[in-house]
C-alpha cells in the first residue's frame, strides 16, 4: 500500500459520504466538488439508503469499520444546485469497501487496491469516466469482484 492510498485521521470524522445495501456500505471520499454527494445520489435512486452525506463519522467494531451521520447532518443530503433534500438514514453500518473519486482510473481491468480506515485495510476503487460507474459499484457491493 502506497502512502497515497492509506486514509490517515486521527480523528473520527472524515470527509466522505457513506451509503448501504443490505448489511454493508460504501464509503465515498473526495475533494469538494468531486461528486461525492452525486455519486450517493445515484446510488440511492438505485436502492441504496443514505448512511451520511459529506461528513462520515467512523469506528471500530471488532474488525469491522463502521459509519454513522454526525448528529448535526444526518438525514440529509446536498443536491447542488436544488438544496438539501431530506432522506431516511441507515445508522452504524459496516463498510465494506472505498471509492476515491479524486483518483481516476486508468486499467480496464485494475488490480486489486487496497487503503487503511482506522488501521483496517479495506478494498479500494478508483473514479471510472462512465454512466455505468453508480450500477458497477452497486453490484460490487451486492457480489464482490472475481480476481
Amino acid at each position: 500500500m502506497s502512502p497515497a492510498t492509506a486514509i490517515r485521521t486521527t480523528g473520527e470524522v472524515l470527509h466522505a459520504s457513506c451509503v448501504a445495501f443490505g448489511p454493508a456500505a460504501i464509503l465515498i471520499l473526495g475533494p469538494s466538488g468531486s461528486g461525492k454527494s452525486a455519486l450517493a445520489l445515484q446510488l440511492m435512486a438505485l436502492g441504496c439508503d443514505l448512511v451520511s452525506d459529506d461528513r462520515t463519522e467512523v469506528s471500530i467494531d471488532g474488525e469491522a469499520v463502521m459509519a454513522r451521520a454526525p448528529a448535526a447532518i444526518r438525514g440529509m443530503i446536498e443536491a447542488r444546485g436544488i438544496g438539501l433534500l431530506a432522506a431516511d438514514v441507515r445508522d452504524r453500518v459496516p463498510v465494506r469497501f472505498v471509492v476515491d473519486l479524486s483518483q481516476t482510473e486508468t486499467e480496464r481491468l485494475p488490480p486489486p487496491r487496497q487503503t487503511n480506515v482506522l488501521g483496517r485495510e479495506m478494498p479500494l476503487i478508483h473514479r471510472v469516466e462512465s454512466a455505468y460507474f453508480p450500477a458497477a459499484i452497486l453490484q460490487y457491493l451486492k457480489g464482490g469482484r472475481s480476481a
